[in-house]
């Protein structure tokens, strides 16, 4: 069986569709398709045990946690737009309460239940998928005073609101888990 095939028949021909395009080399054209990229890193030695473990927990993490970071820059573009057409602080204010109980009532649960580490990696992917620190958003969204409050919470837990991504640095593992799994590799 072809992909495309749409037929019970085995001896019915079938027509398999590409779509491609044409470039034009020194007057010739040469038919291209575009294929979908590939990440393909060398096979990482790991010098023991323990950073292999290291590895997979943090592609597990990631795993995880990505799909909220993506959501979130996604509901922060979405709630930037409704806010600037917005005439007054006052309407903004009480659109922002809406916001927050919904997606208090939405969220709460799945994200209650991340663990301390993938709760960092949360706050370094918001940073990646939106440009901002996720103390920057809560200040910018609710004010100084709950982003402080938000913060020192966050510290008595080890973590930091402030804290900005740094796909070359100390989060290279975190960059190469979220290309595989962009590249649908993981």
């Amino acid at each position: 069986s072809q992909i495309g095939d749409n037929t019970t028949s085995p001896n019915e021909k079938t027509k398999v569709l590409y779509k491609v395009w044409g470039e034009i080399v020194d007057g010739d054209t040469i038919p291209s398709i575009r294929l979908p990229d590939v990440w393909i890193y060398a096979e990482y030695k790991y010098k023991n045990k323990k950073q292999y473990e290291a590895w997979t927990r943090t592609k597990y993490n990631v795993k995880k946690v990505y799909p909220y970071a993506i959501l979130a820059s996604a509901k922060l573009k979405e709630y930037n737009r409704i806010l600037e057409k917005m005439p007054d602080e006052k309407t903004r204010n009480a659109y922002m309460k809406v916001v927050e109980k919904e997606l208090k009532a939405e969220f709460e649960e799945p994200l209650k239940n991340l663990t301390m580490n993938q709760g960092r990696i949360l706050l370094k992917l918001i940073d990646r998928e939106t440009g901002n620190t996720s103390y920057e958003l809560v200040k910018d969204l609710r004010g100084g005073f709950q982003a402080f409050m938000w913060q020192s919470v966050a510290r008595i837990f080890g973590s930091n609101m402030k804290s900005e991504y740094d796909p070359t640095g100390e989060d290279i593992m975190i960059e190469r888990a979220i290309k595989l799994i962009e590249a649908g590799q993981f």
